[in-house]
């Protein structure tokens, strides 16, 4: 497939995956034992948080910096011409980035001399949209290589910046802090993550860009699945990778346009659905009309407003908590206050006593369960028996509740015991200590030493992090959008440092999201819980007018809010950070801008990917004819409309959490990709046959696992127990579906008659 190379090559390869290997599973594998503190920071708390991003973006410099060298320059490349190319995008992009912060300065100004929030909501939002917008009709174009590539001469710089925001999608922005607010270092229960978060989806580039990226852009192709064609032959390796790609990014952009409505309803006010169109409206205005072109530098100034959205709160919150607004480095003195905290609240006989009533309701519930129509028949007479005993002259509050009440109850038995099991759930895992949180420093479930129960518990809770930590790094090598942007730049040294840049980029909001987390549940547990009902600051009441982000209520009855009766949304804890923190409303203003802007860029990217596939590699099935290729940027554009239409329908039905979607696209792409991918570059015995039995069977075992664990599904079924294996949660299914993919394109490889390789 490519020339034989150097000894040494393969040789700076081993020895940096090994430790990539080291740093990322090795520490995590015996976090537990890694105990202690050095200058207050828990040793394995920030090795996961901190210190494997800063080796993972050691090894990529050092790749890149080594192999570059080594290979020396392009002869065919201007690189005087080049450079000066660069200096005019550092003083156009300057002065838009100028432009945004002068805005910025300019409402918080306003606020101050009494400027309503819905001006300043409606100014700053509408002025990014448009600067997004003039972007998007500048840079249209109908020809191929700048719709689909960009016309290959992005500087690594801004290619990586545009890659981090492209990549820091409503998961990283919206929902990453709150999941570590809400699982800690490694999650509990079904809820596995913490910073298997942070370590994956940073850990991942460094497989990018020792494994994939520079040995696709060396072919010069438009598309992922054009490498499938180029490698392997054929139509059929061309067909599966392209429909691989639309299956993974759709559900990966359905998660997108969630956060688009979620923000956008948020500011203006307007229904959710209708927030979803808003939003979508500015996602088309980019990609639809310039494509990779318009996109790249949309994305660039994008994350230009998602990183100052991100840096702000959290460095204010860590100034008002610490006197120091380098986050980052500050909030390791938080940990222990907040281990001392769930300590106190884990004996608090008011806690306790929260913790007795969900025990009780659950109890209740299950009762239900036994007989869902009687119990359904019962509650319906007694509701109604209750409200005719109060005659013509009822109390018309109580009496309007009681009608509320009969209303709400489910209209069937299936419903009836589809909300009863779910709510029973719910009040199960709030019946444990912290709310069914886990504590937040503490490395896996249960312990190692303790009795067998507490043993499994531990091993089940450590085998999922990593399997989750696995599906997300592997996912990272395959996604399509993701690879697509290293298609842009001109050279594949160029590539080698857009991957570079990339993490860096990406890790000024990763290496900030933990110390959100850990400030914001600060904050909780030392000035909010403990408080009366009838004190609590205005934000709440706001936030909770969405149960999914808040809700709380008087559980025992003494007045007080006690932290087993909050409940905290993952989608919340950015969102509400300003609010929390007491910062300006043009913060709030510029942190929902932030939000958008993530969604946005991603979905941008997703959109792109899914429309160039449908038409590019299904339609006209890779031709790069000149005649044809007005005709495929037509056709592209137009797939990409329908898709982001029936996108923002899935999206308005709310399927799941963004976190969850986002995450399951990662085993998606893991399964379906990389196997065949990495033996098709690195192993010319990969065979067509090999390879499109491993993208399917990859798929197949995925997607099987992931539907066959969905509690609807089950119940449909009628199957019983939990149906997993090896206790992996299904969110981790790609562990499964990349050793089967991996199996399978090795076996049929090696069973097959072989192509001719194919140069690299």
């Amino acid at each position: 497939m490519h020339k034989a190379a150097p000894t040494r090559r393969w040789t700076l390869h081993a020895v940096l995956l090994l430790l990539w290997f080291l740093v990322s599973f090795g520490v995590a594998f015996f976090a537990r034992d890694l105990q202690g503190l050095v200058a207050g920071w828990p040793v394995d708390f920030w090795f996961a948080a901190q210190g494997s991003l800063l080796v993972f973006i050691a090894i990529v410099v050092y790749f890149a910096r080594v192999t570059n060298r080594r290979e020396g320059p392009d002869a065919d490349f201007d690189a005087r011409a080049f450079r000066q190319q660069t200096r005019r995008y550092h003083w156009r992009f300057g002065l838009v980035v100028l432009g945004i912060l002068a805005v910025l300065l300019g409402l918080a100004v306003a606020e101050r001399w009494g400027l309503h929030k819905a001006w300043i909501a409606g100014i700053f939002l509408s002025a990014t949209l448009v600067v997004y917008s003039i972007i998007g009709v500048y840079g249209r174009t109908s020809e191929a290589s700048e719709y689909y590539v960009a016309g290959r001469r992005i500087p690594g710089f801004y290619n990586g910046m545009a890659t981090a925001a492209d990549w820091m999608s409503a998961a990283s922005f919206i929902s990453l802090a709150g999941g570590l607010y809400l699982q800690g270092f490694s999650g509990s229960g079904g809820q596995p993550g913490g910073l298997a978060y942070i370590m994956g989806w940073t850990g991942g580039f460094c497989l990018v860009a020792l494994l994939v990226a520079p040995y696709l852009r060396r072919l010069g192709l438009y598309t992922v699945p054009d490498f499938f064609a180029v490698r392997y032959g054929g139509r059929w390796p061309r067909m599966i990778a392209a429909l691989a790609a639309v299956v993974v990014s759709f559900t990966y952009v359905v998660a997108q346009i969630y956060g688009v409505g979620l923000i956008t309803s948020r500011i203006t006010g307007v229904h959710f659905e209708i927030g979803i169109l808003l939003g979508l409206g500015g996602v088309l205005v980019c990609s639809f009309l310039g494509g990779m072109r318009a996109v790249t530098w949309t994305q660039a100034v994008q994350y230009w407003v998602m990183i100052l959205a991100f840096l702000i709160p959290v460095s204010w919150l860590s100034y008002k908590q610490l006197g120091n607004p380098l986050a980052p480095f500050a909030y390791g003195q938080q940990l222990q206050k907040i281990e001392l905290l769930e300590n106190a609240l884990i004996n608090d006989p008011a806690e306790k006593e929260v913790i007795g009533e969900y025990a009780k309701r659950a109890d209740m519930l299950d009762k239900k369960l036994q007989n869902v129509e009687q119990s359904l028949q019962w509650e319906r007479q007694e509701l109604r028996a209750r409200l005719n005993a109060m005659g013509p002259k009822a109390d018309d509050e109580l009496a309007n509740q009681l009608r509320r009440d009969l209303a709400a109850l489910p209209r069937d038995v299936a419903v009836a015991r589809e909300r009863w099991s779910r709510l029973a759930v719910d009040y199960r895992e709030r019946a444990r200590p912290l709310g069914g949180l886990a504590p937040h420093t503490l490395p896996f479930e249960g312990d190692p030493d303790g009795t067998p129960q507490q043993r499994q518990s531990f091993q089940n809770s450590r085998l999922n992090f990593l399997a989750l930590m696995f599906c997300l790094m592997v996912g990272t090598a395959g996604l399509p959008h993701l690879l697509t942007r290293y298609y842009t730049t001109p050279t594949v040294a160029e590539t080698r440092r857009s991957v570079a840049w990339s993490l860096i980029f990406i890790a000024l909001l990763y290496i900030s999201a933990p110390a959100l987390a850990v400030l914001v549940k600060y904050e909780v547990m030392a000035h909010l819980v403990g408080q009366p009902f009838d004190a609590l600051p205005a934000w709440m009441a706001q936030w909770s007018r969405d149960a999914s982000l808040l809700s709380f209520s008087d559980v025992n009855g003494d007045g007080i809010l006690q932290f087993a009766e909050l409940k905290i949304g993952p989608d919340l804890v950015m969102l509400a950070s300003p609010e929390i923190g007491g910062l300006p409303y043009v913060v709030s203003v510029l942190v929902a801008a932030g939000g958008l802007a993530a969604a946005l860029s991603t979905a941008d990217g997703l959109l792109l990917t899914i429309g160039n596939a449908l038409a590019h590699d299904v339609y006209f099935e890779g031709d790069s004819s000149k005649a044809q290729s007005m005709r495929r940027v037509m056709w592209s554009k137009f797939a990409l409309l329908v898709v982001a239409l029936v996108a923002a329908y899935v999206a308005a039905q709310r399927p799941a959490g963004i976190l969850y979607l986002v995450a399951a696209s990662f085993s998606l792409a893991g399964a379906a990709f990389v196997p065949a991918m990495v033996l098709g570059i690195f192993w010319p015995g990969a065979t067509r046959v090999g390879a499109i039995a491993g993208m399917l069977t990859g798929l197949v075992v995925t997607v099987y696992y992931m539907l066959v664990n969905q509690a609807g599904v089950r119940q449909y079924l009628a199957l019983t127990g939990d149906g997993l294996w090896l206790g992996i949660q299904p969110v981790s299914a790609g562990i499964f579906g990349v050793a089967a993919g991996l199996l399978a394109t090795v076996a049929f490889s090696l069973v097959s008659n072989p192509e001719p390789p194919k140069p690299a």
